[in-house]
């Protein structure tokens, strides 16, 4: 089944993309340049999502399997946020020196979002506490261990493991593969969680954002930066930022060239939409090192 999206201008997949991935050895969520794909829907038959831009408002996407499950404009506008309107935020970009150029080269990032409540918990919980690329490492191995590959192309797509197979999982397997004890009740505590209806995605929908996260952080192995992260990830919360993250501090040292910004401060001046700054420093990492490419902007800046 193939489907033509209409998006908000302006956007980018491969930013968008790359902000959902996180790293290029993702292997749940493949770009190759063109095309960002993954499996979704039951990770016993799963369909393949593939998504190409195709003008600068337009997305083609395919959807082969179970693919009269899923409403396609809706699953792609969960991923990938085309439906967005990142004005304020833009606006409120531009006032910051040292922010602004890094905004304007990445216009037309949205905020992605999993699919599933449960993949933004174990995510959140994997990353707790350790650098980008260990818990990559780790979540890896759990996934290869834990799903059969698909191939596409020269390529090997994976469904993300669901909670009932973390639940029967073996805890010394999944502590051999870098998980900490910690890390391993706390992911099987959210899966019997979301399996017997005490973690309902449709309902936490439903909430304000502080609501939200108060209920969020009741379970075992969420807490406040984790809350943030899956309300953030999880359920597009825009008006949230993690605080309390060293990577964050690194970034925002980096990216300015300074010690003493003032991150509070720049938060409220974000406002509602400061959520998207957790994207942009994320995008000017991976810039540094080469994994995506920014727009250069003259002078530095660009309108809202």
């Amino acid at each position: 089944m193939t489907t033509r999206v209409d998006v908000r201008a302006p956007f980018r997949l491969d930013l968008t993309a790359n902000v959902l991935r996180r790293l290029s050895t993702n292997v749940v969520d493949l770009f190759d340049g063109t095309t960002y794909r993954r499996l979704i829907g039951d990770a016993a038959a799963p369909a393949l999502l593939s998504v190409t831009q195709t003008g600068p408002a337009e997305l083609t996407v395919e959807l082969d399997g179970s693919g009269g499950a899923f409403d396609v404009e809706v699953l792609v506008g969960r991923l990938l946020g085309i439906d967005v309107d990142l004005t304020a935020f833009y606006r409120a970009a531009a006032r910051v020196a040292w922010l602004a150029p890094l905004v304007a080269g990445a216009r037309g990032v949205k905020p992605p979002r999993y699919p599933t409540l449960w993949e933004a918990c174990v995510n959140a919980i994997v990353y707790q506490q350790v650098s980008i690329h260990a818990a990559g490492a780790i979540l890896r191995r759990v996934i290869e261990r834990h799903a059969a590959p698909v191939a596409v192309g020269a390529e090997r797509l994976y469904a993300f493991p669901g909670p009932q197979t973390i639940v029967d999982a073996d805890a010394e397997q999944l502590r051999a593969m870098g998980l900490s004890i910690h890390k391993v009740v706390s992911v099987r505590a959210v899966a019997r969680a979301i399996l017997d209806g005490a973690l309902d995605e449709v309902s936490l929908a439903q909430l304000p954002t502080p609501e939200l996260m108060a209920q969020l952080v009741v379970h075992r192995g969420i807490g406040p930066w984790t809350a943030a992260v899956v309300a953030l990830r999880g359920f597009g919360r825009l008006d949230l930022f993690p605080m309390n993250d060293s990577g964050v501090a690194r970034s925002v040292r980096d990216l300015s060239g300074r010690t003493d910004v003032d991150v509070e401060a720049l938060l409220a001046l974000l406002g509602k939409q400061r959520g998207m700054l957790y994207y942009h420093l994320l995008l000017g990492r991976l810039a540094a090192r080469g994994d995506v490419e920014l727009a250069t902007v003259p002078g530095g800046s660009q309108a809202p």
